[in-house]
């Protein structure tokens, strides 16, 4: 489908141009307001838009708060495969919303194509880690990564090599603050996406292992599934690690934690390891971060059924609970899971949001939809906004302790 955008080809708006809803209607009411022929002036237009938007199948509210959010400090992410029509669409919107400034990686001569092929013609910075102009630059990251990594095998023709790659020369834009996120993993396997972020950008302090998150959209609400990528079968402690991040992450979007420790068992009715694998996991959880609501081990019915869990397991911390996160106990089941109801349900999915990590680094599902890039470009723009609060804390807390 053609892009809507004002252009030599489309003055006159279609009538299905979705933003029109949004556009119009507020106009019209405006200008009836204005004329006095309103009966029912509008007092918040903000509101109003919202209700508007709400119409529209497509739309979410909690999508919108965090496009709205991200609006309110954009940063600069780096779309690593940007020869991509789909990332060039994705890259499109975000400049244009104003939900961040993109930084496009690739050939040079193909991304201007595809800006020319969507009607693209803004100034926006296009970087060919290939190119002669970069070879500076290049230099520079093969240095960093040659001195990061020269213990570990890498030698410094290695690292030389490893930075024409995208994955890396993004993954050390954002190391050493050329860029605040990086975006990838549309046209790459998941693994070979994330090993260049693990070398160069690692897990933040503290962290043991990083892990995953799908943000599922769902006509109960949101509902966090983990962990959805990385971890083949955490053990408990692991497990425990994983709840703490996606209630953590939760948080940050916004929304009170009430998570369900998934299972084939309820509370203690297997003594197999799988299923006490889940209640150590749930017993750390209650010693070690009692402010997280969970419970568990839990079969998945009772866990998203209240009333079904308030009378069968009324002693539960989740009793009278809308649960809205799930952790599995293992990869296969939380992957299944969340691609069950994405498909079945035709439900959004923004993620998988990678959690633990000391930089915002996020990784597309393979051949994820333009719709999907843009919302991910949204939350790695909320993550970088968190940590750097968080830097910030930490360089104040430095500073008070040093006086």
């Amino acid at each position: 489908l053609p892009k809507l955008s004002f252009g030599r080809e489309y003055i006159i708006p279609k009538p299905f141009d979705p933003r029109l809803i949004s556009t119009i209607p507020p106009a019209v009411a405006r200008a009836a307001m204005e004329s006095g022929v309103a009966m029912e002036p509008i007092q918040d237009w903000e509101k109003y838009e919202d209700q508007l938007l709400s119409r529209m199948g497509s739309d979410n509210k909690l999508i919108r708060l965090i496009l709205n959010r991200a609006r309110t400090n954009p940063k600069r992410i780096v779309f690593a495969e940007a020869d991509n029509l789909d990332v060039i669409k994705a890259a499109q919107i975000v400049h244009e919303d104003g939900i961040a400034t993109p930084i496009l990686l690739g050939r040079r001569d193909v991304i201007e194509e595809l800006m020319t092929e969507i009607d693209w013609d803004d100034k926006i910075l296009i970087i060919d880690p290939k190119s002669d102009e970069e070879k500076p630059r290049k230099d520079r990251y093969a240095n960093e990564l040659w001195q990061m990594r020269a213990r570990k095998g890498v030698t410094e023709f290695d690292a030389g090599k490893l930075m024409r790659q995208r994955n890396y020369f993004a993954a050390m834009m954002v190391k050493l603050g050329d860029a605040d996120a990086v975006i990838t993993g549309v046209a790459q396997s998941f693994p070979i996406s994330v090993k260049p972020m693990m070398e160069i950008i690692g897990k933040s302090p503290g962290v043991q292992k990083v892990a995953t998150t799908n943000l599922m959209i769902t006509d109960r609400g949101p509902i966090f599934v983990s962990d959805t990528s990385i971890n083949i079968n955490p053990d408990a402690t692991e497990l425990a690690k994983i709840a703490q991040m996606t209630a953590r992450t939760a948080r940050m979007f916004g929304i009170d934690p009430a998570v369900a420790m998934i299972s084939y068992a309820n509370f203690g009715s297997s003594d197999h390891p799988h299923a006490r694998k889940v209640t150590e996991a749930v017993n750390y959880l209650h010693r070690y971060y009692p402010d997280i609501t969970v419970d568990g081990e839990i079969q998945a019915d009772f866990a998203l059924n209240p009333e079904l869990l308030k009378k069968k397991f009324p002693f539960s911390k989740l009793a009278g609970k809308k649960v809205n996160t799930l952790v599995f106990p293992n990869l296969e089941s939380a992957n299944s899971t969340y691609k069950l109801i994405k498909e079945l349900y035709n439900t959004d999915s923004i993620g998988p949001i990678m959690m633990g990590m000391q930089k915002p680094v996020h990784i597309l599902q393979l051949n994820a939809s333009v719709d999907e890039i843009v919302n991910m470009a949204a939350v790695a723009v909320i993550d970088a906004q968190q940590k750097e609060k968080h830097e910030q804390k930490r360089e104040q807390a430095t500073r008070n302790s040093a006086n």
